[in-house]
């Protein structure tokens, strides 16, 4: 089946499937659920290349492709080598540990902090013990696996009034159906819908429906329910921003449809007559419902800067996903020629076949372990030495493993598949892992004003719910500060803080930050460097308690040897301070 229109979009790289030759509707026999009348068909290319990416994860590929009409593709051998790259790839973006940083906390310990430092660092223990109550690096780890392996992923954050404090959750984003706004800014949507299906349940008595959470940005309404036509509209000024009117809020609509009931509707006009509203945890109706807000509170991370005019991000599988249909097709056959390689295919001649009795015909013979058989004075026995072909293959898997790590640019030594014997000296790891060093630093810039963006929501909802130390102000910019992706001399960077703190051209605060992210085992750089300066002046003073000591017991010695050998010990102490050092050389 070939490519039945020429498409080029944010998922061109997946035309060479049959499932996707179908610009109009992708995938509408390999995934049925797709067909639904009330996807947007503009997402449609989309959603089937999600389902396509899951299926590489789950080493189903061979069943998309079977689909598409290759019925050999069932047979073939999937080794989890897409979910090892994704896998790989997501621990060296995350490194070995996340945490929350605001700008300016950490001069707050310092003798002379700058102006906001104290306010910065109690920002940053609040949002860390809310990361700490959330699970945040669980919720990342979650949003960022699906980021790396789909190309997005979708992050809502929520107030909840019984823990007093924002609740943030993971959605696969293909539930997540933003509306562009041509004549806004198109950086951020005006309205979200998050909506999926909900199969029927004979056993509860509920048929098949479809949920749709809506957010959306619109005037405020003084009579609590805005009109379509002339709303009333109300101004109310935010805590983060004092002294300034706005008229905007962010509108909550949670409702369900039966599929039944619509007639081809698209999502972002179903018919509200037909919608069953969803009740609070308050008893409140979730149809529009005023989240006190002037906010969309959802997030979404692209795991790629996106192209210009483009929202939407990359898999870390979309330049190698040929080479791993190649490398599955490699291991089927090499499985099927280790076979014949460990039982080959022999031919006889002159041979005596054994009969068999019940019905008189030459019996089968099979090649195993202690077989004899019978050959005439002619007899010729010739076995078929499929062994080149097999090491032909693994020599094919070995170069399409390389490949793969080259153009993901994980490359091999980030796979670990590089021999430590090929690799001279550090330097040349280092080289090897520029191409690796590059993706991770680029997938770590299209999370940065994201995750920036997600820590100014959590600070703001704190400060709408009104919760206890959250007052009125302007919000801190804060961000999720990551560990390094790769291993760290520590020995090196050790050398280099003391040198450097020991000439003064470092603070000691930068000097236990630099140690912090070589990978040394410290909680705090601000907790770490009050400990280091407690325990300076803890032995400055004892120190000084020793030498005043010592200057004692001399004074009561000279006291009791008398004045003149006093004298004397005097002009001789003299005498040796102003001999030079090196004199006795």
């Amino acid at each position: 089946m070939g490519l039945r229109q020429l498409v080029i979009d944010a998922w061109s790289w997946l035309n060479y499937k049959p499932v996707m030759a179908d610009a109009g509707r992708p995938g509408s026999r390999a995934f049925p659920e797709l067909a639904k009348t009330w996807v947007p068909p503009h997402e449609m290319r989309r959603l089937a290349a999600y389902k396509v990416l899951a299926s590489y994860d789950s080493n189903q590929a061979g069943q998309l492709t079977a689909l598409g009409g290759d019925a050999s593709a069932l047979e073939r051998r999937e080794l989890g080598d897409a979910a090892n790259l994704v896998d790989t790839a997501l621990g060296y973006l995350l490194g070995s540990e996340q945490k929350v940083s605001v700008e300016g906390a950490e001069h707050a310990d310092e003798d002379t902090p700058t102006p906001g430092a104290a306010e910065a660092a109690a920002v940053q223990k609040r949002l860390r013990e809310w990361a700490d109550k959330e699970l945040l690096t669980f919720r990342v780890q979650q949003a960022e696996r699906a980021a790396v392996l789909l190309g997005d992923s979708v992050m809502v954050l929520a107030w909840n009034p019984e823990k007093r404090r924002p609740t943030l959750r993971v959605y696969d984003p293909g539930f997540f159906f933003p509306q562009w706004d041509d004549d806004a800014d198109d950086d951020f949507p005006t309205r979200v819908h998050l909506a999926w299906d909900l199969p029927a349940d004979d056993d509860a008595g509920l048929k098949a429906r479809v949920r749709r959470v809506t957010y959306e940005l619109g005037p405020i309404s003084e009579g609590g329910d805005e009109a379509e036509e002339s709303p009333a509209t109300g101004a109310r000024t935010y805590p983060w921003e004092p002294g300034r009117a706005s008229n905007t809020t962010c509108y909550l609509t949670d409702a369900e449809w039966l599929l039944e009931d619509l007639n081809g509707e698209p999502l972002d006009r179903l018919p509200m007559s037909k919608a069953s509203f969803r009740i609070g945890a308050d008893g409140t109706e979730l149809n529009r419902l005023d989240l006190m807000v002037d906010f969309v509170p959802v997030v979404h991370i692209a795991n790629t800067i996106p192209d210009g005019g483009e929202h939407w991000g990359r898999s870390v599988l979309a330049r190698v996903l040929q080479a791993l249909d190649e490398l599955a097709a490699t291991d089927s056959d090499s499985s099927a020629a280790s076979a014949t390689t460990g039982t080959p295919i022999i031919g006889l001649a002159g041979a005596r076949l054994p009969v068999d009795r019940a019905t008189g015909k030459p019996q089968e013979l099979q090649v195993k372990a202690g077989a004899v058989w019978q050959l005439g004075e002619t007899g010729r026995m010739d076995a078929l030495d499929t062994s080149p072909q097999l090491a032909e293959l693994r020599a094919r898997v070995d170069h399409l493993l390389e490949r793969i790590a080259a153009n993901s640019r994980v490359t091999a030594a980030g796979l670990g598949t590089l021999d430590a014997t090929e690799v001279p000296s550090g330097y040349a790891l280092k080289l090897a892992l520029g191409p690796l060093d590059g993706l991770i630093g680029m997938m770590r810039l299209a999370r940065e004003h994201k995750y920036r963006l997600l820590f100014k929501m959590v600070q703001r909802l704190y400060q709408a719910g009104r919760a206890e130390g959250w007052t009125a102000g302007e919000t801190l910019p804060a961000r999720l500060a990551w560990a390094p992706h790769t291993p760290t001399d520590r020995g090196a960077v050790l050398e280099e803080v003391v040198k450097a703190y020991g000439a003064g051209v470092l603070s000691l605060e930068t000097a236990v930050t630099m140690l912090l992210e070589a990978g040394y085992p410290i909680k705090d750089a601000s907790q770490e460097v009050e400990r280091i300066r407690a325990k300076a002046q803890q032995e400055a003073e004892v120190r000084m308690a020793e030498a005043a000591a010592r200057r004692g017991r001399e004074e009561d010695e000279e006291d009791d040897a008398g004045p003149g050998v006093g004298e004397e010990r005097k002009t001789a102490k003299r005498e040796s301070e102003r001999e030079p050092v090196g004199s006795g050389r």
